[in-house]
This record gives C-alpha cells, sequence and structure tokens, in this order.
C-alpha cells in the first residue's frame, strides 16, 4: 500500500473547507495536515505546516468585507504568506486554488482571487512546479454561515428560525453543491501533474433566486406545517432539502410526538408521511444495546420509536457537543438525522425496544454511504 498522500487546507474551519477535510478522513488515500487560521501569524507554525505537505488547497480568505481596500489586501496577503513560506523552506507541494467566478466581474473580491491565481501561477513557473487554479461557481450545502455563504445559506437559516427572507436581487445564478465541489478538488489533487492550469469547475443548478426560495418555502410548509417528508428523488431537491434541515435547530425542534390513537383493538401511530421513496426498516433492540454509530452524507433520516424506552444521541462531525432526545413507546415520537451527524440509538428500557427507520433510498451494498464514528465514548 502506498504512504498517504499528506493534504493539508486553508481555511480548513470554513464552510468548504469542513467539508473537504471531513471527506478526506473518509479514505486512507489521505493523511489530513490539521491547520489553523492562527498560523498565518505564526511564521513557525506556517514553517511547520508547509514543510509537512504534499498538497495544499488554499481555501482561506474573506469573501465579504465592508472596506473593499482591506478585503483585497487579506485575501493577497494570504496568498503571499503562502508563497513565501515555500520559499523559505524550500517546499514545493502542490498547490490548489479557490478561485470564483467572480474574477470576471472585476468586484474587489473577484481582483482578489484573479490575483492571487496569477501570484501562484507565477511562483509555481518560477519553481517548475504544479499549480492547479479552481474557478468556483456559487457553492451551497449545509454548514454554510447565512448572512456569507450563499443565499441560499441565509434563506435556510430564515425559514427555520421564524424569520422572514428577503430578495434583494432576483438574479439567476449558477450554483454547485458542496460534497459536489469536493470531488472535483479531490479529482484534481488526484490528477495532478507537474504543469499549471486553471480547472473551470462546472455549476450543476442554475436557478432564479425567486424560485430558490420557492422551493425552501414549499419545503417549510410540507415539513414543519404538515409533516411531510418532500419528493427527494431529484438529486438538486435532495441536496437542498440536505442543506435545510441542517439549519434546524435539533435541541428545540426534536423529538417530535407521534399522534398515538387507541381503541379496544390496540393502537395506531403514523410514523411519517412521504413525498418521496425510499427504504423503511423495523428493527427490535434488547436492554442495554447500541445500534448505529455511523454517518450519512447525503442520506436524509428518521428514527421513530414506538415501543420500549430510548436514547438517541446525535453529534456533528468535527465537534465535540453530542445532543441527546429520550424517546418512550407509550408517547411515540421520531428523530429526523442531518447528513454529516453520527449518530445512535440505546434501548434504555428493561424491555425489547421497538424502532422503524426510514431512510430516503434504498441501501446498495456498493455504495452504502454509511461511515462508522462512535458519537460519544461515555457509556
Amino acid at each position: 500500500m502506498n504512504k498517504p498522500l499528506k493534504v493539508g487546507i486553508t481555511g480548513q474551519a470554513g464552510f468548504v473547507g469542513t467539508h473537504l477535510y471531513n471527506q478526506f478522513g473518509l479514505s486512507q488515500e489521505y493523511e489530513r495536515i490539521p491547520f489553523e487560521d492562527s498560523f498565518f501569524d505564526d511564521p513557525s507554525e506556517l514553517e511547520r505546516f508547509v514543510r509537512t505537505c504534499d498538497v495544499i488547497v488554499h481555501l482561506a480568505a474573506v469573501n465579504r468585507h465592508s472596506d473593499a481596500e482591506i478585503l483585497y489586501s487579506t485575501n493577497i496577503s494570504l496568498v503571499e504568506k503562502v508563497i513565501q513560506t515555500c520559499e523559505n523552506t524550500g517546499s514545493k507541494p502542490h498547490i490548489l486554488f479557490s478561485s470564483s467566478t467572480q474574477e470576471e466581474r472585476g468586484n474587489p473580491y473577484g481582483k482578489s482571487k484573479y490575483d492571487g491565481r496569477k501570484l501562484f501561477e507565477a511562483w509555481a513557473k518560477k519553481n517548475k512546479m504544479g499549480f492547479t487554479g479552481l474557478v468556483i461557481p456559487n457553492v451551497y450545502g449545509p454548514f454554510g454561515n447565512p448572512y456569507y455563504n450563499s443565499v441560499i445559506a441565509t434563506f435556510c437559516h430564515q425559514l427555520t428560525h421564524e424569520e422572514t427572507p428577503c430578495i434583494e436581487v432576483d438574479a439567476q445564478v449558477k450554483f454547485i453543491y458542496v460534497n459536489e465541489l469536493v470531488q472535483h478538488i479531490i479529482h484534481a489533487i488526484g490528477g495532478r501533474e507537474k504543469a499549471i492550469q486553471t480547472l473551470n469547475i462546472p455549476h450543476t443548478i442554475e436557478m432564479q433566486v425567486s424560485k430558490i426560495l420557492d422551493k425552501l418555502v414549499g419545503f417549510k410548509e410540507l415539513y414543519f406545517d404538515k409533516g411531510i417528508f418532500p419528493d427527494l428523488d431529484c438529486p438538486f431537491d435532495r441536496n437542498l432539502f440536505n442543506t435545510f434541515l441542517c439549519y434546524i435547530d435539533h435541541e428545540r425542534f426534536f423529538p417530535i410526538a407521534l399522534k398515538l390513537n387507541q381503541d379496544n383493538r390496540g393502537s395506531f401511530v403514523e410514523t411519517m408521511r412521504l413525498n418521496s421513496g425510499g427504504q423503511v426498516s423495523f428493527s427490535t433492540t434488547k436492554p442495554g444495546i447500541i445500534r448505529g454509530n455511523h454517518f450519512h452524507t447525503r442520506k436524509a433520516e428518521r428514527f421513530a420509536v414506538i415501543k420500549g424506552r430510548a436514547l438517541i444521541e446525535l453529534r456533528k462531525i468535527g465537534s465535540s457537543k453530542v445532543m441527546t432526545f429520550e424517546l418512550d413507546g407509550n408517547q411515540p415520537a421520531c428523530v429526523d438525522m442531518p447528513i454529516w451527524h453520527t449518530h445512535n440509538i440505546k434501548n434504555i428500557g428493561e424491555g425489547d425496544l421497538f424502532t422503524i427507520f426510514w431512510i430516503n433510498e434504498q441501501y446498495n451494498h456498493n455504495d452504502p454511504d454509511t461511515f462508522h464514528e462512535v458519537v460519544s465514548k461515555t457509556p
């Protein structure tokens, strides 16, 4: 087996950086070299980072700032610090630089991206090194910062926090889902050569801002007001809904109580309503047993407890915070699992636990989208 490729990400804690760092963690082909923003102000740490990396994905940048000069100078300074540190240490990692389709607009952010890309190209040419510039369209997906990363992040936050979205410019916008972008970056790393290249990353959806808002409002009305999962067969709708779901305050919203209907025949509980397909499963769990301790990167999932007592735990990948939910079949309830959140369910009762699971796609042994990670190591 070949040695894993040592990959570092400037801007690791940011929106795209978080997703890329997590994705690298799913493969033994890569060794992640941790990066903190403070390294830019600590020459010794930045030198150590640069020396260690075979590949550096330079994502760190200021996207928005009230002062255009500060935005431009900050982004150029970050590029110059990486280049100078490579020069000081004699390091020659392959660098991938995230630029933007805003290059063509000539605004301060776009200009900083264009000029930064040209600085890296000049450095690579001088040192006869490979360099990959990535010109990226607008990116959306879970965990983006509202009012900063994208209009979709802003709308999702507003609709899940009882705020009213407002469209400032109803433009036709080209988007790529963050997981799709991550795959482009990984492919570019795998195909890196000692050449200077610019890759124009294609968008995967083009839609008017008002149309996107209409879809998200539809999600809110179906999911919040009627308890119905929307149709998730279209990849864009699935990605948009998974994005929407991640902005819900899980600790406040869940568990969702399910109506228990009883008469002399017994009981009946409706566990979910769907405009989508997928797979429904049923399980029994012995007392003290834990199921799960895994996460998904694209699947929407619901746990509904209909008999017994359960403890459900959720933790976002990369976070130490564990959310806990206690459910009791005497008052049936459910919890929905956001993507990139490892989760489990434990029988904390004295008898068998009865649980119904729904997931929005049928299980595929060749592409299970199920990754093991323990939620909490405490008993």
